[in-house]
């Protein structure tokens, strides 16, 4: 590799903020691990965001390269596994937050992390999926495992313009489900039909701001894909049908959970909570291979708003946070 290398810092200044810039860095100063990868792509995700703020809670020390996802080539390594010149993509475990990231030219990591890239998949498109398609990817797998099928109803997706939701919807209509997507964003619609959503309605018909939940309502879904939590999560488990699941991957509306055990009790609901960064690894490469073979949706470009380099990340970063992307944003590293 060259002795020095391009990537996106975040560092802290001297007045104790948090600024994120592109610098060149030294090559040794990547942290310690078995595999040495020239980084082709990386995506951002939500997670991503917040390390670049000063509350974010990622971020433990300065100065740090985000990034909690990347695809590329192997350029060495002291593990048998992988060899010089393969296509391989690192997500979850400590990439981006204990360790330096993906937002970088190249990175170093622990060769337990790293995935060979699935036959059927481009490095490019294995950051279409990224971190946030895995997690959709994972949550479907959970959802099956715990009897949801097609023909058993309606799968409901929220926060679906985001990047888990949009993700789950193409995976879902991929596998033949009915799958209606609540968003808040109104002009939407064609964008998550595009993706294959049978139905679109509205964040406020699954929660609508009401201080008190209803602890049990109409059994209006068989199972949903949850990157939201907090009170619309407690007015959607009440929804949910009889034996039906709930597959939870995120916070962005809070951790609090105000509901009840009714809907478990009563209707035997289950709540899956979806961990992606420690899943166990036989599964993480299973599904990867599923996301490169009979899970791939047709278009998966569809998934894309845009592609940006490192100098473009900064403003992406500050997009994600305030909800102003709608799909993908994929970073691409090298040619």
């Amino acid at each position: 590799m060259t002795q020095t290398f391009q990537a996106l810092v975040v560092d802290q200044t001297q007045d104790g903020e948090v600024q994120a810039e592109v610098r060149s860095l030294e090559a040794g100063s990547l942290p310690a691990g078995e595999v040495l990868i020239r980084v082709a792509y990386s995506s951002i995700n939500y997670k991503d965001g917040l390390a670049a703020r000063k509350d974010g809670n990622i971020v433990k020390a300065y100065p740090f390269v985000p990034g909690i996802d990347c695809s590329g080539t192997v350029v060495s390594s002291e593990d048998d596994r992988f060899s010089a010149g393969q296509a391989v993509l690192v997500t979850g475990y400590g990439l981006g937050v204990s360790q330096f990231g993906g937002f970088s030219e190249y990175a170093r990591v622990p060769a337990d992390w790293v995935v060979p890239l699935p036959d059927g998949l481009t490095l490019k498109e294995a950051m279409i999926y990224g971190t946030a398609g895995f997690t959709a990817a994972l949550s479907l797998y959970r959802l099956e495992q715990n009897g949801v099928a097609p023909d058993q109803g309606k799968v409901l997706v929220t926060g679906a313009t985001g990047g888990v939701g949009g993700a789950a919807i193409a995976l879902l209509n991929k596998r033949g489900y009915h799958v209606v997507a609540s968003s808040g964003k109104a002009d939407a619609h064609d964008y998550l039909k595009a993706l294959g959503a049978a139905e679109v309605i509205s964040r406020e018909e699954v929660y609508d701001g009401a201080e008190s939940i209803r602890p049990l309502g109409k059994q209006l879904w068989q199972a949903a894909v949850d990157p939201v939590g907090g009170k619309p999560l407690a007015s959607l488990l009440s929804q949910i049908a009889y034996n039906g699941s709930v597959a939870v991957s995120g916070l962005t509306a809070g951790t609090k959970l105000p509901t009840t055990v009714l809907p478990f009790i009563l209707r035997g609901v289950s709540l899956l909570g979806i961990d992606s960064v420690f899943c166990p690894y036989d599964t993480r490469v299973a599904i990867w291979q599923r996301l490169g073979s009979d899970w791939k949706p047709e278009r998966l470009e569809r998934l894309v708003e845009r592609e940006i380099g490192l100098a473009d990340l900064p403003a992406a970063l500050e997009d994600i946070l305030a909800a102003r992307s709608q799909g993908r944003t994929i970073v691409r590293l090298a040619d």
